[in-house]
């Protein structure tokens, strides 16, 4: 064992397994409340003072106004380089704002910026946050491999595999329950197949993060930026217009504040970054599947501060889909990503 000088007063450097790690427990800490403020925020019965539209603004609102301003910085940093190396500046998009490439940031952002936020808080309007635990962070690991496969040209082995089946087993479990009442006017369903389109369209921008090595930061300000240019100016159009109430506008400022906060900077700017440094050195699949503890975390955890029932099929969801993540990590454990 050998250590490593430092100077005085100085910090060690992190290790990258570390920092692998300390990423990893942050993101699940905020992945886990996320889901349940989404659902209190959203949820009909608790009188939400703004809609899944309202959401999504105030989101895009709180992590605009950290990452705009710092995408700029971002690419004009660049572009000093590109001179100094008697190059011409081109680097970045969207009019400086994005440290990306205009087709990156496009293809990334809609998947990661825009679709999955707009699919993610629907789907809290008609499911509760259990059915979310389950279905989107549940899924992730499903969705991931299965695109690794078909982009990344990934190798899914005979215990990845079966830690897959019970993830799907798990997501049926949740889901099927929900379908099977969908005849019977209940509106369930319609929150699982959301949950179940937001994790595919965010395993979609995990792959593309790894298949173009993009950094964490960069990443994470450029989907950020290309949603907040696409989304911010319509929602703006279609309140004036009178065609959406834009409820931004009259709820109490504390919850729109709240929402920037969490939603904004939380779960968009801090754990954006910290899943995009997971998956530079986990990979996209064995990032998803560390984050297994977020179902039961987080559905616990509605139960216990939403009041929100726990039936056995979403039980015994849970613990398939926790098997199948914790299957597919000891199982890649060994390997490099």
């Amino acid at each position: 064992m050998h250590s490593t000088a430092t100077l005085p007063g100085a910090l060690p450097r992190l290790s990258p397994r570390l920092v692998g790690l300390l990423a990893a427990l942050v993101t699940v800490l905020i992945w886990t409340a996320f889901i349940v403020v989404a659902r209190a925020s959203a949820d009909p019965s608790r009188a939400p003072t703004m809609a899944p539209v309202d959401m999504v603004f105030a989101r895009l609102l709180g992590a605009g106004l950290v990452l705009l301003p710092l995408g700029w910085w971002l690419t004009q940093t660049q572009r000093a380089r590109q001179r100094e190396a008697g190059q011409l500046p081109t680097a970045g998009s969207l009019w400086g704002l994005s440290p990306l490439p205009l087709r990156t940031t496009v293809v990334t952002g809609i998947f990661g910026g825009l679709v999955y936020s707009l699919l993610a808080y629907s789907g809290f309007v008609f499911a509760p946050a259990a059915h979310a635990s389950v279905l989107m962070p549940g899924s992730l690991p499903l969705w991931t491999a299965l695109l690794a496969v078909l982009l990344l040209g990934e190798h899914i082995g005979a215990s990845r595999a079966i830690g897959l089946l019970c993830i799907v087993a798990g997501d049926l479990l949740v889901g099927g329950a929900s379908l099977l009442h969908a005849l019977d006017g209940g509106g369930v369903w319609r929150g699982d197949v959301l949950f179940i389109l937001a994790a595919l369209t965010w395993s979609c921008y995990s792959v593309l993060v790894r298949k173009h090595a993009l950094q964490a930061v960069q990443a994470t300000t450029a989907i950020t930026v290309f949603a907040f240019l696409v989304y911010v100016p319509i929602y703006l159009a279609l309140v004036w217009a009178g065609v959406l109430p834009g409820r931004v506008f009259t709820a109490p400022l504390h919850d729109v504040l709240w929402q920037m906060l969490m939603q904004g900077l939380g779960s968009v700017v801090i754990s954006g970054i910290t899943f995009n440094m997971m998956i530079r050195y986990y990979g996209p699949v064995r990032s998803t599947m560390l984050t297994a503890v977020v179902p039961g975390l987080s559905a616990l955890s509605a139960a216990l501060y939403l009041d929100e029932p726990l039936p056995w099929n979403v039980l015994c969801g849970l613990t398939l889909v926790t098997l199948g993540i914790v299957f597919g990590v000891r199982q890649a454990a060994g390997k490099k990503p």
